[in-house]
């Protein structure tokens, strides 16, 4: 039976390969356990599975609960991390960081996090970006904002 994971990757550009392999190998080896990878919104997400957080995603119940996603699109790789959208402590970090690990401006939205050039990409950053939440954290957190917002 056919991997999504790896027919996502397959699907890939030649020249994004590489530079896309090392961004998820970072993110596997740095976020804490009982995230899941899978497929969701057409890209590789880290989730917590519906198994650890049945109500799953609040839009989509449906869905696992996101938390990171990588993905190639036509200008670059993007991440997008739900804590920083979540946590203003965790973006203020990152945004003091970033500067520290790399040489080009920021570029990002309100949880995306965009590199156009490949090569400047900050991955101890990246890495240590991803050691900043466990499951346990961002489900309090996002109950929490989910509670503010109904």
């Amino acid at each position: 039976m056919p991997n999504p994971v790896e027919e996502y990757i397959q699907s890939l550009p030649e020249e994004r390969r590489e530079p896309f392999l090392k961004l998820r190998n970072t993110i596997k080896k740095n976020l804490p356990e009982g995230f899941e990878e899978s497929i969701q919104y057409k890209m590789i997400g880290f989730v917590v599975p519906k198994k650890t957080y049945p109500n799953g995603y609040h839009v989509t119940p449906e869905l696992a609960l996101p938390f990171i996603h990588i993905a190639s699109q036509k200008n670059g790789l993007a991440l997008y991390h739900m804590g920083i959208y979540a946590d203003p402590k965790l973006l203020k970090w990152f945004q003091t960081e970033y500067p520290k690990h790399c040489k080009t401006k920021l570029d990002m939205g309100k949880s995306c996090i965009r590199f156009k050039k490949l090569e400047e990409i900050p991955w101890k950053l990246l890495g240590e970006l991803a050691t900043k939440m466990s499951v346990k954290d961002w489900i309090t957190l996002y109950e929490k904002n989910i509670s503010i917002s109904s």
